[in-house]
């Protein structure tokens, strides 16, 4: 199924019943008096987060939603049925926004959050309600309310604790496949990766993270070019952010550039991904001869300071301390 992160839609809540006019007709009772009852509350709609969901592909050939209409009342002071409630499921990590104005509307970010999204019209009143003392046979009714009506941009965020970033072909997606349960698309071409993938990292029984590998980003990305603008506001969710390098060149200055090429497009996206948590992880150390791996390691070491990792997602080398460091991170930084 093809993975849809954004998508725009209509919701439209349902009217409230009217009220009716109506006078008891009873044999032997020639004053009967009015007897019409209020019309039923319009249904609203509602969106509620669920657990399990991962994309927004249920809303490609659907993208209009109306609660039901509650019915007129009746006679005999008979109350109209109300309209029944609509409820949109979305994955959690839906962000609502509304489409006209930009505002944002509900942030769904926990499994089972429900929300009133647009509200039912109130119902109207029957006759019987304005009988008094001095008017004894209204026919006075109101109309019911008209539903609300929105149109809502939504936006899918993956909730992922490691968010993977690099330049295509650097093994992100091997990474991923080697440490996770996951599958992901593995070849020789740029952006084999077409959406983010989500792997569950199992350190023990009950011990996991989760991982999400991004399509590679290229030098403009934050501005618009290639696919990873339109995945970048994944990551922003994440904890940490694991920045996997290709070192199969042996070329220092290049490593350096493809260094710098991410981390501007990281420090110019708008949801300033440059301040979060980085680590490092230079793969494809198994196409490196040792003494070449040990002289580029130490060249390394002396421009960057933070955490660095040295893997071979093929051989899964050094893989097993990098998810070990990585749920120690997150056990004293969040779960502790």
């Amino acid at each position: 199924m093809k993975f849809i992160d954004e998508t725009t839609i209509s919701v439209k809540a349902g009217n409230g019943g009217h009220g009716c006019l109506s006078f008891r007709r009873e044999k032997y009772i020639p004053f009967g008096g009015p007897d019409g009852g209020d019309g039923g509350q319009g249904g609203s709609v509602f969106i509620t987060a669920k657990d399990g969901l991962n994309t927004l592909a249920d809303f490609r050939n659907r993208n209009e939603f109306r609660g039901k209409n509650g019915e007129s009342g009746g006679g005999k002071n008979k109350k109209g049925r109300a309209g029944e409630d609509l409820i949109i499921e979305l994955p959690v990590g839906s962000v609502i926004f509304d489409d006209i104005t930009g505002q944002e509307l509900c942030d769904l970010d926990k499994d089972g959050m429900k929300i009133k999204i647009a509200k039912g019209g109130d119902y109207g009143l029957g006759n019987s309600r304005f009988k008094t003392s001095t008017n004894r046979a209204p026919r006075r009714t109101t109309k019911g309310g008209e539903g609300e009506k929105k149109k809502l941009k939504i936006i899918l965020k993956v909730l992922a604790d490691v968010g993977l970033v690099g330049l295509p072909n650097v093994g992100k997606s091997s990474t991923l496949a080697a440490i996770s349960f996951a599958k992901p698309k593995i070849a020789n071409y740029e952006f084999t990766t077409l959406h983010p993938n989500l792997g569950v990292v199992l350190v023990s029984d009950y011990e996991k993270f989760v991982v999400a590998d991004i399509p590679g980003l290229i030098k403009g990305a934050s501005e618009g070019l290639g696919l990873g603008i339109q995945f970048l506001k994944h990551i922003s969710r994440t904890k940490l952010l694991l920045h996997i390098i290709d070192l199969s060149s042996n070329d220092y200055d290049k490593i350096m550039t493809d260094i710098n090429i991410i981390n501007d497009e990281l420090e110019n996206f708008e949801d300033n991904l440059q301040t979060k948590d980085k680590w490092y992880i230079f793969n494809k150390i198994d196409l490196l001869k040792p003494e070449e791996l040990k002289i580029m390691k130490e060249k390394i070491s002396k421009k960057i300071q933070t955490k660095l990792y040295y893997t071979s997602a093929i051989n899964k080398e050094n893989l097993e301390l990098v998810c070990h460091d990585i749920w120690e991170h997150l056990k004293e930084k969040y779960y502790g």
